[in-house]
């Protein structure tokens, strides 16, 4: 069957030219993916198509390769590079494997299908990835190289990475011992610090947005939907629209706010490290908006609650990292770094551990309701003072003892 991500417009007039439909059918398909969409079904073409009847898989398929070789002739127009063949393709483009002439290395080059070429809006924001991704220098970043247009289609030059995403071991059933997540979780939070101290929110933090080297190497990629936090007219045109992936969006992404910051991205590494070590999603739902309601209202169910083996350290760190809300994060990603570093070195995470005192005590001294005292012989006209109860008292003074003995001897430690 032809790649459901393959540009719908340009799928039905190969299939209309090739005199598989005819127009009429072309837009009965085109109907009954409009009326599957408004029950939550979100399908492509070619399976609307298939549902109508009036192609076969094979056509599908041939009509696929067409295509593809269609965008790869034009992409072996791009001065300077040899297309050597397809790695793969997303929503909103295609990558190939080429070799940069001028360098004789290879290199991976993303090419925008030529209906979102005639989109100012896509364009833009593909230029956008490019000048982002270039301001960014870091060894767990994918390196940006050249941006342009040739024939009317529009490319971004890149580092190749020569190996797989996280992703794709998900996708193959695989869940991660606790200290191979780490390791990768923690390079991909030196890359997004090194992203956030350079004024950029990724917001689109995901497994199949890690590259994963031969070498052990974690590398964040796709930079399509990072923005700069001080871009204010940026952030205003996008407001009140979700941008991210439904899977793994942060609270206030769903809600379209406008100051978004690292903390967006902490969640999403957060729903990230949840996948990995649980091979599960944090949430799940029939649709995407099912999904991210409960990203905004269901409780977190603990990861270790689902892999008892795992560390008490790292369900601690995955709940403070997607907190519903931004300021029950972490403060920093420096803040959450100090704490990964700390279970992968077997000690317990502190920064995490700080919040969850704060949160008892906040909770004991708001349980502790006052209590009248009796008068021993005449009420008063005078206001009662309010007494706190003496167990109460008792309680609270052992907690805040204990936690200061215990942060002495792991600081000693």
């Amino acid at each position: 069957m032809a790649d459901p991500s393959i540009d719908d417009s340009q799928l039905g007039r190969l299939a209309v030219d090739s005199k598989l439909l005819t127009l009429k059918e072309l837009h009965d398909c085109l109907a009954e993916q409009k009326n599957l969409a408004k029950e939550g079904k979100r399908v492509s073409l070619s399976e609307a198509m298939l549902r109508c009847g009036f192609v076969t898989r094979s056509q599908l398929q041939r009509l696929g390769a067409e295509m593809e070789d269609s965008i790869a002739r034009k992409a072996q127009q791009i001065p300077g590079f040899q297309i050597l063949g397809k790695l793969g393709q997303g929503a909103m483009a295609t990558v190939f494997k080429a070799r940069q002439l001028s360098l004789d290395r290879i290199v991976a080059i993303k090419v925008l299908p030529k209906k979102l070429g005639e989109n100012s809006e896509f364009v833009e924001r593909f230029y956008r990835e490019g000048r982002a991704a270039a301001r960014l220098n870091h060894n767990n970043i994918v390196q940006a190289i050249d941006v342009g247009e040739a024939s009317g289609y529009h490319y971004f030059v890149m580092e190749y990475i020569d190996g797989k995403t996280v992703y794709d071991d998900l996708a193959a059933g695989k869940i991660y011992k606790e200290s191979e997540a780490l390791d990768i979780i923690i390079q991909i939070a030196k890359a997004l610090e090194h992203a956030a101290e350079r004024g950029f929110v990724h917001r689109d933090v995901k497994p199949k947005n890690i590259m994963l080297t031969r070498h052990g190497v974690a590398k964040l990629a796709d930079m399509g939907l990072a923005r700069e936090t001080g871009d204010l007219k940026a952030a205003m045109a996008e407001a009140g629209r979700a941008y991210g992936t439904p899977y793994y969006i942060s609270p206030e992404q769903i809600r379209g706010e406008v100051n978004i910051d690292f903390r967006a991205d902490i969640y999403s590494l957060g729903a990230t490290f949840y996948h990995m070590v649980t091979g599960k999603l944090p949430f799940e739902g029939s649709t995407p908006a099912a999904v991210m309601h409960k990203h905004l209202k269901e409780p977190l169910v603990p990861p270790d609650h689902i892999v008892p083996s795992l560390s008490t350290g790292v369900g601690e760190v995955i709940e403070r990292m997607m907190a519903k809300k931004p300021e029950d994060r972490y403060a920093s990603i420096r803040d959450l770094l100090t704490d990964l570093e700390a279970i992968a070195r077997g000690e317990p995470p502190l920064q995490a551990r700080k919040k969850y005192d704060a949160h008892l005590l906040e909770g004991l001294a708001e349980s502790a309701e006052p209590v009248e005292e009796k008068p021993a012989v005449q009420q008063s006209s005078e206001p009662k003072p309010l007494v706190v109860p003496v167990v109460w008292v008792v309680v609270l003074a052992a907690l805040l003892g204990v936690s200061l003995i215990v942060n002495i001897i792991l600081a000693v430690l």
